[in-house]
């Protein structure tokens, strides 16, 4: 018998090539899966699955993951609701300072990190004056090389919000679709000069937010007209004129899932290939 644990967790993308478990590279995956039967005293491997992968030097703060385990495992002998806290501290004293597991928890029935959550929230940070630059937080926010007009650029994002085919601004992956659709796209300056781009949709292909936002600021240092960006989502496959933005401006900051009832039914659905109203089925 094995029980479905829901881990918590955070990390700087920084060091780490990646989520996803690659042969002789340092991911976060691979710590994870390293150490979890490590602490808990198990002989078989603990594959854990991961609501968004990140890309090398991604970071996330609000990353949400889970892990099959016995019911009743040697370090958690109080079953289920004792090896989760168990897990949570000994992680904590083995992990790397980069890795954080804030919490973890009995999941409930229908639970799947993955299939089961119903949005991903990113936030793509930038700089594009000296005077905004802050050392502490180099790691965490890219530069623009030109100043940005903040207002159109969230203004032109608006034509991106929907369901589309996503194709312009994705790398392209075999049998996988690029229809997404996207609830929210804000750009804000802050107070300090930081330009803060928010976007949320039910999920993201590969290098989709790095992209968007390497063509919103095109139309925003005024290299790109508002139209452009529009007309990218017409296009069929990866278009070669939108820049990809460096990682370390892009951090998870959220996954949301439905009320618990309704987990085992979203994992369905999220299964199934999506397509645009009156495309092919």
């Amino acid at each position: 018998m094995t029980a479905r644990f829901r881990l918590d967790l955070a990390y700087d993308g920084t060091r780490f090539a990646g989520w996803a478990r690659q042969p002789d590279l340092r991911t976060v995956q691979g710590e994870l899966e390293a150490w979890i039967p490590r602490v808990l005293r198990l002989h078989e491997p603990t594959p854990v699955t991961v609501a968004g992968r990140t890309d090398a030097g991604v970071h996330a703060r609000g990353q949400v993951a889970h892990v099959d385990l016995p019911s009743r495992c040697d370090a958690g002998r109080g079953g289920p609701s004792e090896t989760g806290p168990l897990l949570a501290r000994r992680l904590a004293r083995v992990l790397p300072d980069d890795l954080v597991v804030r919490r973890v928890s009995v999941a409930p029935d229908g639970f799947d990190a993955r299939f089961s959550a119903v949005w991903r929230r990113y936030c793509y940070r930038l700089w594009d004056a000296p005077e905004s630059v802050d050392p502490l937080r180099r790691v965490c926010v890219a530069m623009s090389r030109h100043a940005l007009d903040v207002p159109a650029m969230h203004a032109a994002g608006q034509s991106l919000v929907g369901l589309h085919d996503f194709a312009a601004f994705c790398r392209p992956r075999p049998g996988a679709t690029t229809i997404r659709a996207l609830h929210l796209l804000a750009v804000t300056r802050l107070p300090d000069g930081t330009v803060e781009v928010d976007v949320r949709a039910d999920a993201f292909c590969h290098s989709m937010v790095r992209s968007v936002v390497g063509a919103l600021v095109a139309v925003g240092d005024g290299s790109r007209a508002a139209a452009w960006l529009d007309g990218l989502l017409r296009r069929p496959d990866r278009a070669g004129d939108v820049f990809v933005m460096a990682p370390r401006g892009l951090t998870l900051e959220e996954v949301g899932y439905p009320p618990d009832a309704d987990l085992g039914e979203r994992a369905t659905v999220a299964r199934s290939i999506r397509s645009l109203p009156g495309g092919p089925l």
